[in-house]
Protein backbone atom coordinates (compact mmCIF):
# COMPACT_ATOMS: atom_id res chain seq x y z
CA UNK A 1 0.00 0.00 0.00
CA UNK A 2 0.93 3.53 -1.04
CA UNK A 3 2.34 5.78 2.15
CA UNK A 4 1.87 8.99 0.76
CA UNK A 5 -0.10 10.26 -2.06
CA UNK A 6 -0.20 13.60 -4.18
CA UNK A 7 -3.40 14.84 -4.92
CA UNK A 8 -3.38 17.05 -8.15
CA UNK A 9 -6.39 19.02 -7.82
CA UNK A 10 -8.51 21.53 -5.66
CA UNK A 11 -11.71 21.71 -3.70
CA UNK A 12 -14.46 19.26 -3.08
CA UNK A 13 -12.67 16.33 -5.29
CA UNK A 14 -9.37 17.10 -3.39
CA UNK A 15 -10.98 16.93 0.14
CA UNK A 16 -12.99 13.40 -1.41
CA UNK A 17 -9.82 11.77 -2.17
CA UNK A 18 -8.27 13.56 1.48
CA UNK A 19 -11.31 11.35 3.12
CA UNK A 20 -10.14 7.88 1.11
CA UNK A 21 -6.79 8.26 1.70
CA UNK A 22 -7.56 8.96 6.04
CA UNK A 23 -9.71 5.73 5.64
CA UNK A 24 -6.93 3.65 4.27
CA UNK A 25 -3.95 5.16 6.76
CA UNK A 26 -2.21 7.08 3.76
CA UNK A 27 -0.96 10.46 4.07
CA UNK A 28 -1.64 12.92 1.59
CA UNK A 29 -0.05 15.98 -0.05
CA UNK A 30 -2.47 19.15 -1.16
CA UNK A 31 -1.12 20.90 -4.40
CA UNK A 32 -2.63 24.57 -4.80
CA UNK A 33 -2.66 28.16 -6.51
CA UNK A 34 -2.31 31.08 -5.22
CA UNK A 35 -6.06 31.86 -5.91
CA UNK A 36 -6.69 28.50 -3.35
CA UNK A 37 -4.28 29.38 -0.52
CA UNK A 38 -6.70 29.12 2.45
CA UNK A 39 -8.74 26.21 0.68
CA UNK A 40 -9.84 23.61 2.76
CA UNK A 41 -8.10 20.85 1.12
CA UNK A 42 -5.03 22.72 1.96
CA UNK A 43 -5.86 22.48 5.57
CA UNK A 44 -6.90 18.98 5.94
CA UNK A 45 -3.77 17.46 3.93
CA UNK A 46 -1.13 16.51 5.76
CA UNK A 47 1.00 18.67 3.50
CA UNK A 48 0.63 21.41 0.96
CA UNK A 49 2.64 22.97 -1.52
CA UNK A 50 2.16 26.05 -3.87
CA UNK A 51 2.50 25.44 -7.40
CA UNK A 52 1.95 28.72 -8.98
CA UNK A 53 -0.60 31.53 -9.48
CA UNK A 54 -4.23 31.45 -9.62
CA UNK A 55 -4.32 30.77 -13.59
CA UNK A 56 -4.78 26.91 -14.12
CA UNK A 57 -2.26 26.90 -16.64
CA UNK A 58 0.47 27.69 -14.67
CA UNK A 59 -0.52 26.05 -11.71
CA UNK A 60 -3.29 22.90 -11.63
CA UNK A 61 -2.39 22.35 -14.98
CA UNK A 62 1.66 22.67 -15.37
CA UNK A 63 2.72 19.40 -15.37
CA UNK A 64 6.69 20.30 -14.31
CA UNK A 65 5.28 21.47 -10.83
CA UNK A 66 2.91 19.00 -10.07
CA UNK A 67 5.66 16.35 -10.39
CA UNK A 68 7.94 18.68 -8.88
CA UNK A 69 5.68 18.67 -5.85
CA UNK A 70 4.97 15.02 -5.57
CA UNK A 71 9.47 14.31 -5.81
CA UNK A 72 9.78 17.09 -2.85
CA UNK A 73 7.23 15.48 -0.67
CA UNK A 74 8.26 11.88 -1.58
CA UNK A 75 4.82 10.99 -2.53
CA UNK A 76 4.36 7.72 -4.07
CA UNK A 77 1.44 8.10 -6.37
CA UNK A 78 -0.71 11.16 -7.64
CA UNK A 79 -4.55 11.13 -7.96
CA UNK A 80 -5.95 13.43 -10.20
CA UNK A 81 -9.50 13.72 -9.79
CA UNK A 82 -11.50 15.10 -12.56
CA UNK A 83 -10.84 18.00 -14.85
CA UNK A 84 -7.47 19.03 -14.83
CA UNK A 85 -4.71 16.28 -15.84
CA UNK A 86 -7.24 13.59 -15.05
CA UNK A 87 -7.67 12.26 -18.91
CA UNK A 88 -4.05 13.48 -20.00
CA UNK A 89 -2.17 11.14 -21.65
CA UNK A 90 1.22 13.03 -20.96
CA UNK A 91 0.63 12.97 -17.38
CA UNK A 92 0.53 9.79 -17.06
CA UNK A 93 3.48 8.95 -18.80
CA UNK A 94 5.06 11.70 -16.99
CA UNK A 95 4.08 10.08 -13.59
CA UNK A 96 4.86 7.02 -15.13
CA UNK A 97 8.86 7.83 -16.13
CA UNK A 98 9.11 9.95 -12.87
CA UNK A 99 8.49 6.64 -10.93
CA UNK A 100 4.59 7.61 -9.29
CA UNK A 101 1.91 5.49 -9.58
CA UNK A 102 -1.07 7.37 -11.97
CA UNK A 103 -3.98 6.51 -10.37
CA UNK A 104 -6.29 6.25 -12.96
CA UNK A 105 -6.20 4.22 -16.59
CA UNK A 106 -2.17 3.43 -18.50
CA UNK A 107 -1.40 5.86 -21.12
CA UNK A 108 -2.39 4.34 -23.94
CA UNK A 109 -5.51 3.15 -22.82
CA UNK A 110 -6.41 7.55 -22.16
CA UNK A 111 -4.68 7.77 -25.19
CA UNK A 112 -7.51 5.67 -27.43
CA UNK A 113 -9.95 6.67 -25.13
CA UNK A 114 -9.54 10.18 -25.61
CA UNK A 115 -9.68 9.68 -29.21
CA UNK A 116 -13.72 9.01 -29.47
CA UNK A 117 -13.79 7.62 -32.54
CA UNK A 118 -11.11 5.11 -31.55
CA UNK A 119 -13.55 4.21 -28.79
CA UNK A 120 -16.39 3.96 -30.77
CA UNK A 121 -14.55 1.53 -32.78
CA UNK A 122 -13.44 -0.59 -29.37
CA UNK A 123 -16.96 -0.58 -28.51
CA UNK A 124 -18.59 -1.73 -31.89
CA UNK A 125 -16.04 -4.53 -32.22
CA UNK A 126 -17.32 -5.64 -28.55
CA UNK A 127 -21.01 -5.71 -29.99
CA UNK A 128 -21.85 -2.48 -27.51
CA UNK A 129 -24.44 -0.53 -29.57
CA UNK A 130 -23.02 2.59 -31.41
CA UNK A 131 -24.71 5.53 -33.25
CA UNK A 132 -23.99 5.59 -36.61
CA UNK A 133 -21.45 7.98 -38.08
CA UNK A 134 -18.25 8.35 -39.72
CA UNK A 135 -15.56 5.66 -38.83
CA UNK A 136 -12.86 8.13 -38.94
CA UNK A 137 -12.01 11.60 -38.40
CA UNK A 138 -13.72 13.46 -41.25
CA UNK A 139 -10.97 14.44 -43.37
CA UNK A 140 -12.85 17.32 -45.56
CA UNK A 141 -16.38 18.71 -46.08
CA UNK A 142 -16.77 17.02 -48.74
CA UNK A 143 -16.44 13.96 -46.84
CA UNK A 144 -18.69 14.93 -44.14
CA UNK A 145 -21.53 15.72 -46.97
CA UNK A 146 -21.28 12.53 -48.15
CA UNK A 147 -21.85 10.59 -44.64
CA UNK A 148 -24.54 12.99 -43.84
CA UNK A 149 -26.14 12.18 -46.71
CA UNK A 150 -25.88 7.85 -46.19
CA UNK A 151 -27.10 8.19 -42.52
CA UNK A 152 -29.38 10.96 -43.10
CA UNK A 153 -29.98 14.20 -41.14
CA UNK A 154 -29.66 15.66 -38.77
CA UNK A 155 -26.21 14.87 -37.65
CA UNK A 156 -24.05 15.97 -34.97
CA UNK A 157 -20.67 16.85 -35.25
CA UNK A 158 -18.33 16.41 -32.06
CA UNK A 159 -14.58 17.39 -30.98
CA UNK A 160 -12.91 13.81 -31.46
CA UNK A 161 -10.34 14.88 -28.61
CA UNK A 162 -12.98 16.91 -26.46
CA UNK A 163 -15.77 16.90 -24.44
CA UNK A 164 -18.01 19.30 -22.14
CA UNK A 165 -20.08 20.32 -25.16
CA UNK A 166 -17.37 22.18 -27.19
CA UNK A 167 -16.81 21.67 -30.65
CA UNK A 168 -20.39 20.47 -30.95
CA UNK A 169 -22.69 21.40 -33.29
CA UNK A 170 -26.38 19.90 -34.63
CA UNK A 171 -26.80 20.12 -38.57
CA UNK A 172 -30.26 20.10 -40.03
CA UNK A 173 -29.04 20.31 -43.41
CA UNK A 174 -26.20 20.22 -45.97
CA UNK A 175 -26.56 23.79 -46.50
CA UNK A 176 -25.09 24.87 -43.18
CA UNK A 177 -22.80 21.97 -42.63
CA UNK A 178 -19.80 23.73 -44.19
CA UNK A 179 -19.84 26.71 -42.00
CA UNK A 180 -20.76 25.12 -38.93
CA UNK A 181 -18.06 21.83 -39.44
CA UNK A 182 -15.55 24.99 -39.71
CA UNK A 183 -16.75 26.96 -36.57
CA UNK A 184 -16.69 23.17 -34.71
CA UNK A 185 -13.30 23.00 -35.88
CA UNK A 186 -12.22 26.49 -34.81
CA UNK A 187 -13.92 26.12 -31.27
CA UNK A 188 -12.37 22.21 -30.73
CA UNK A 189 -9.12 23.44 -31.62
CA UNK A 190 -8.96 26.32 -29.34
CA UNK A 191 -10.00 23.88 -26.57
CA UNK A 192 -8.71 20.79 -27.02
CA UNK A 193 -5.49 22.05 -29.07
CA UNK A 194 -6.90 19.47 -31.81
CA UNK A 195 -9.49 20.32 -34.77
CA UNK A 196 -10.18 16.82 -35.45
CA UNK A 197 -13.99 16.04 -35.73
CA UNK A 198 -15.81 13.16 -36.26
CA UNK A 199 -19.97 12.49 -36.97
CA UNK A 200 -22.37 10.91 -35.51
CA UNK A 201 -26.46 10.51 -36.40
CA UNK A 202 -28.41 12.94 -34.08
CA UNK A 203 -30.55 11.34 -31.38
CA UNK A 204 -33.67 13.83 -30.92
CA UNK A 205 -34.24 14.75 -27.31
CA UNK A 206 -32.29 11.32 -26.30
CA UNK A 207 -32.33 10.49 -22.67
CA UNK A 208 -28.08 10.36 -21.16
CA UNK A 209 -27.51 7.30 -19.27
CA UNK A 210 -23.83 6.41 -18.44
CA UNK A 211 -22.76 3.22 -16.93
CA UNK A 212 -19.86 3.35 -13.79
CA UNK A 213 -17.16 0.72 -14.31
CA UNK A 214 -13.99 -0.47 -11.97
CA UNK A 215 -11.34 -2.82 -13.50
CA UNK A 216 -7.97 -3.71 -11.80
CA UNK A 217 -5.14 -4.60 -13.04
CA UNK A 218 -5.56 -8.67 -12.84
CA UNK A 219 -8.42 -8.26 -15.62
CA UNK A 220 -11.03 -8.28 -13.98
CA UNK A 221 -14.09 -5.64 -14.76
CA UNK A 222 -16.97 -4.91 -12.69
CA UNK A 223 -20.04 -2.73 -13.95
CA UNK A 224 -21.60 -1.03 -11.03
CA UNK A 225 -25.17 -0.20 -12.69
CA UNK A 226 -26.27 3.51 -14.44
CA UNK A 227 -26.56 6.76 -13.78
CA UNK A 228 -29.26 9.10 -15.13
CA UNK A 229 -27.71 12.10 -16.13
CA UNK A 230 -30.53 14.03 -18.60
CA UNK A 231 -30.97 17.30 -17.00
CA UNK A 232 -28.60 19.67 -18.67
CA UNK A 233 -27.87 23.23 -19.65
CA UNK A 234 -25.55 23.28 -22.74
CA UNK A 235 -24.44 19.63 -22.22
CA UNK A 236 -23.28 20.51 -18.83
CA UNK A 237 -25.42 18.22 -16.29
CA UNK A 238 -26.77 19.91 -13.68
CA UNK A 239 -29.08 16.62 -11.61
CA UNK A 240 -28.08 13.18 -11.63
CA UNK A 241 -29.38 9.99 -10.50
CA UNK A 242 -29.14 6.58 -9.85
CA UNK A 243 -30.45 4.02 -11.04
CA UNK A 244 -32.17 5.29 -14.59
CA UNK A 245 -35.93 4.52 -14.21
CA UNK A 246 -35.67 4.02 -18.07
CA UNK A 247 -33.34 1.27 -17.82
CA UNK A 248 -35.32 -1.93 -17.13
CA UNK A 249 -33.10 -4.99 -15.60
CA UNK A 250 -32.76 -7.12 -18.83
CA UNK A 251 -31.29 -4.05 -20.65
CA UNK A 252 -28.80 -3.24 -17.70
CA UNK A 253 -27.22 -6.87 -18.33
CA UNK A 254 -27.09 -6.54 -21.91
CA UNK A 255 -25.26 -3.45 -21.30
CA UNK A 256 -23.26 -4.28 -18.60
CA UNK A 257 -22.40 -7.99 -20.16
CA UNK A 258 -21.02 -6.17 -23.23
CA UNK A 259 -19.13 -3.25 -21.65
CA UNK A 260 -17.00 -6.34 -19.02
CA UNK A 261 -15.90 -7.97 -22.97
CA UNK A 262 -15.21 -4.28 -24.66
CA UNK A 263 -13.19 -3.03 -21.46
CA UNK A 264 -11.25 -6.38 -20.52
CA UNK A 265 -10.15 -6.84 -24.25
CA UNK A 266 -9.18 -2.17 -24.67
CA UNK A 267 -6.87 -3.45 -21.19
CA UNK A 268 -8.72 -1.07 -19.38
CA UNK A 269 -8.18 -0.11 -15.19
CA UNK A 270 -9.39 1.74 -12.48
CA UNK A 271 -12.33 3.49 -12.85
CA UNK A 272 -14.47 4.98 -15.52
CA UNK A 273 -17.77 5.69 -17.16
CA UNK A 274 -19.11 4.52 -20.15
CA UNK A 275 -21.72 7.19 -21.73
CA UNK A 276 -24.67 6.46 -23.79
CA UNK A 277 -28.09 8.14 -25.37
CA UNK A 278 -31.13 6.27 -24.98
CA UNK A 279 -33.54 7.08 -27.85
CA UNK A 280 -37.08 7.60 -27.78
CA UNK A 281 -37.26 3.54 -28.41
CA UNK A 282 -35.47 3.00 -25.27
CA UNK A 283 -32.59 1.89 -27.02
CA UNK A 284 -29.00 2.81 -25.83
CA UNK A 285 -26.14 3.75 -28.31
CA UNK A 286 -22.25 4.30 -26.40
CA UNK A 287 -21.03 8.03 -27.22
CA UNK A 288 -18.03 7.93 -24.69
CA UNK A 289 -16.00 6.82 -21.98
CA UNK A 290 -14.29 9.32 -19.55
CA UNK A 291 -11.19 7.78 -18.11
CA UNK A 292 -11.43 9.26 -14.40
CA UNK A 293 -13.69 9.56 -11.32
CA UNK A 294 -16.38 11.37 -12.49
CA UNK A 295 -18.12 14.45 -10.25
CA UNK A 296 -21.50 12.37 -9.98
CA UNK A 297 -19.54 9.36 -8.72
CA UNK A 298 -21.47 9.62 -4.88
CA UNK A 299 -24.69 8.55 -6.67
CA UNK A 300 -23.27 4.88 -7.08
CA UNK A 301 -21.92 4.81 -3.98
CA UNK A 302 -25.36 5.50 -2.21
CA UNK A 303 -26.94 3.00 -4.06
CA UNK A 304 -24.07 0.27 -4.46
CA UNK A 305 -22.34 0.74 -0.79
CA UNK A 306 -19.13 0.27 -3.02
CA UNK A 307 -16.31 3.32 -2.35
CA UNK A 308 -15.08 4.49 -6.02
CA UNK A 309 -12.34 7.03 -4.81
CA UNK A 310 -11.22 4.07 -2.25
CA UNK A 311 -11.47 1.00 -4.88
CA UNK A 312 -9.58 3.24 -6.98
CA UNK A 313 -6.73 3.79 -4.77
CA UNK A 314 -6.53 0.13 -4.25
CA UNK A 315 -6.60 -1.07 -7.29
CA UNK A 316 -3.55 0.92 -8.11
CA UNK A 317 -2.04 -0.96 -5.26
CA UNK A 318 -2.56 -4.06 -7.16
CA UNK A 319 -5.42 -4.97 -5.21
CA UNK A 320 -8.00 -7.28 -6.80
CA UNK A 321 -11.73 -6.21 -7.14
CA UNK A 322 -12.78 -9.44 -5.32
CA UNK A 323 -10.41 -8.02 -2.11
CA UNK A 324 -11.99 -5.07 -2.49
CA UNK A 325 -15.88 -4.64 -3.77
CA UNK A 326 -18.53 -5.62 -0.69
CA UNK A 327 -20.16 -7.66 -3.30
CA UNK A 328 -19.47 -10.84 -5.22
CA UNK A 329 -17.92 -9.85 -9.19
CA UNK A 330 -21.19 -9.80 -11.29
CA UNK A 331 -23.64 -9.15 -8.75
CA UNK A 332 -23.22 -5.51 -7.77
CA UNK A 333 -26.58 -4.44 -5.60
CA UNK A 334 -28.94 -1.11 -6.21
CA UNK A 335 -30.52 -0.39 -3.23
CA UNK A 336 -33.02 2.32 -3.45
CA UNK A 337 -32.50 5.58 -4.86
CA UNK A 338 -30.16 8.42 -5.26
CA UNK A 339 -30.00 11.89 -6.79
CA UNK A 340 -27.30 14.58 -6.97
CA UNK A 341 -27.62 18.21 -7.61
CA UNK A 342 -25.04 20.64 -8.48
CA UNK A 343 -24.70 23.70 -6.54
CA UNK A 344 -23.04 26.29 -8.54
CA UNK A 345 -21.85 29.90 -8.13
CA UNK A 346 -24.32 31.15 -10.53
CA UNK A 347 -27.51 33.25 -10.49
CA UNK A 348 -30.38 30.62 -10.62
CA UNK A 349 -32.21 32.60 -13.83
CA UNK A 350 -29.56 34.41 -15.68
CA UNK A 351 -27.13 31.32 -14.92
CA UNK A 352 -24.49 35.02 -14.63
CA UNK A 353 -21.21 33.58 -12.62
CA UNK A 354 -21.00 34.74 -8.85
CA UNK A 355 -17.90 34.17 -7.42
CA UNK A 356 -17.08 36.16 -4.42
CA UNK A 357 -16.67 35.48 -0.41
CA UNK A 358 -19.39 33.02 1.51
CA UNK A 359 -20.72 35.46 4.34
CA UNK A 360 -23.39 32.17 5.72
CA UNK A 361 -23.35 28.60 5.48
CA UNK A 362 -25.96 26.12 6.71
CA UNK A 363 -24.86 22.66 5.31
CA UNK A 364 -28.31 20.80 5.26
CA UNK A 365 -28.62 17.05 7.43
CA UNK A 366 -30.55 14.41 8.43
CA UNK A 367 -31.51 11.08 6.90
CA UNK A 368 -30.09 10.23 3.50
CA UNK A 369 -28.48 13.70 3.27
CA UNK A 370 -24.64 13.70 2.18
CA UNK A 371 -22.81 16.97 1.51
CA UNK A 372 -19.41 16.91 -0.69
CA UNK A 373 -18.34 20.07 -0.76
CA UNK A 374 -15.19 22.69 0.39
CA UNK A 375 -17.18 25.48 1.11
CA UNK A 376 -16.81 27.37 4.36
CA UNK A 377 -18.18 30.19 6.23
CA UNK A 378 -15.45 33.19 4.96
CA UNK A 379 -14.46 31.13 2.23
CA UNK A 380 -13.91 32.35 -1.26
CA UNK A 381 -15.39 30.86 -4.47
CA UNK A 382 -12.67 32.24 -6.91
CA UNK A 383 -13.64 32.96 -10.64
CA UNK A 384 -10.41 31.78 -11.92
CA UNK A 385 -12.04 28.04 -12.14
CA UNK A 386 -15.29 25.89 -11.52
CA UNK A 387 -18.24 27.36 -10.10
CA UNK A 388 -19.37 24.30 -8.17
CA UNK A 389 -19.86 24.95 -4.97
CA UNK A 390 -20.94 21.77 -3.45
CA UNK A 391 -22.61 18.56 -4.40
CA UNK A 392 -25.49 17.81 -2.72
CA UNK A 393 -26.39 14.12 -2.08
CA UNK A 394 -30.16 12.40 -1.35
CA UNK A 395 -30.93 8.88 -0.87
CA UNK A 396 -33.71 7.32 -0.29
CA UNK A 397 -35.84 3.77 -0.32
CA UNK A 398 -37.38 4.77 -3.40
CA UNK A 399 -37.32 7.71 -6.20
CA UNK A 400 -39.91 9.27 -4.22
CA UNK A 401 -38.18 9.31 -0.95
CA UNK A 402 -34.82 10.27 -2.17
CA UNK A 403 -36.68 12.92 -4.23
CA UNK A 404 -38.77 14.27 -1.23
CA UNK A 405 -35.02 14.32 1.06
CA UNK A 406 -33.24 16.46 -1.62
CA UNK A 407 -36.28 19.04 -1.80
CA UNK A 408 -36.29 19.38 2.36
CA UNK A 409 -32.57 19.06 2.13
CA UNK A 410 -32.76 22.33 -0.96
CA UNK A 411 -34.67 24.39 1.53
CA UNK A 412 -32.13 23.91 4.63
CA UNK A 413 -28.81 24.64 2.24
CA UNK A 414 -28.15 27.96 3.17
CA UNK A 415 -25.26 29.91 1.15
CA UNK A 416 -25.01 33.75 1.76
CA UNK A 417 -22.87 36.67 -0.18
CA UNK A 418 -23.02 34.77 -3.59
CA UNK A 419 -25.93 33.51 -5.60
CA UNK A 420 -26.21 29.74 -6.56
CA UNK A 421 -28.50 27.14 -8.76
CA UNK A 422 -30.73 26.22 -5.77
CA UNK A 423 -33.78 27.48 -6.59
CA UNK A 424 -33.14 26.09 -10.17
CA UNK A 425 -32.96 23.01 -8.13
CA UNK A 426 -35.95 23.40 -6.19
CA UNK A 427 -38.00 23.72 -9.39
CA UNK A 428 -36.53 21.36 -11.56
CA UNK A 429 -37.46 18.30 -8.62
CA UNK A 430 -40.88 19.80 -8.15
CA UNK A 431 -41.61 19.81 -11.88
CA UNK A 432 -44.29 17.10 -12.49
CA UNK A 433 -41.96 15.54 -15.79
CA UNK A 434 -39.23 15.44 -13.16
CA UNK A 435 -41.94 13.50 -10.97
CA UNK A 436 -42.95 11.18 -13.34
CA UNK A 437 -39.15 10.03 -14.36
CA UNK A 438 -40.21 12.10 -18.01
CA UNK A 439 -36.40 13.18 -18.65
CA UNK A 440 -34.86 14.41 -21.75
CA UNK A 441 -31.32 16.37 -22.65
CA UNK A 442 -33.81 18.92 -23.59
CA UNK A 443 -35.92 19.16 -20.29
CA UNK A 444 -35.07 22.51 -19.23
CA UNK A 445 -36.00 24.25 -22.62
CA UNK A 446 -39.22 21.81 -22.76
CA UNK A 447 -40.71 22.59 -19.34
CA UNK A 448 -39.90 25.74 -19.62
CA UNK A 449 -38.00 26.43 -16.73
CA UNK A 450 -35.40 28.00 -18.23
CA UNK A 451 -35.38 31.44 -20.09
CA UNK A 452 -36.33 32.18 -23.99
CA UNK A 453 -32.54 32.98 -24.80
CA UNK A 454 -31.33 30.02 -22.76
CA UNK A 455 -33.30 27.81 -25.03
CA UNK A 456 -32.06 29.82 -28.41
Amino acid sequence: MFKKILIANRGEIALRVICACKDLGIKTVAVYSEADRHSLHTRFADEAICIGPAKSARSYLDIPSVISAAEITNAEAVHPGYGFLSENADFAEVCETSGLKFIGPTPPVIRRMGLKQEARAAMNDAGVPVLMGSKDVLKSVEEALDIAGTIGYPVMLKASAGGGGRGMRVVRNAEDLPGLLSQAQAEAAAAFSCGDMYMEKLAENPRHIEFQILADEQGNVEVLGERECSIQRRHQKLVEEAPSTAVKPELRQRISDGLRVALKAIGYTNAGTVEFLMDQDGNLYFIEVNARIQVEHPVTEMVTGADLVKSQILIAAGEKLTEILPFPLGTPPLRGHAIECRINAEHPETFVPSPGRITGLNLPGGAGIRVDTAAYTDGVIPPHYDSLVAKLIAWGSDREEARRRMLRALEMFVVEGIHTSIPLHEHILSHPDFIEGKLDTGFLARTGIISAGEKK
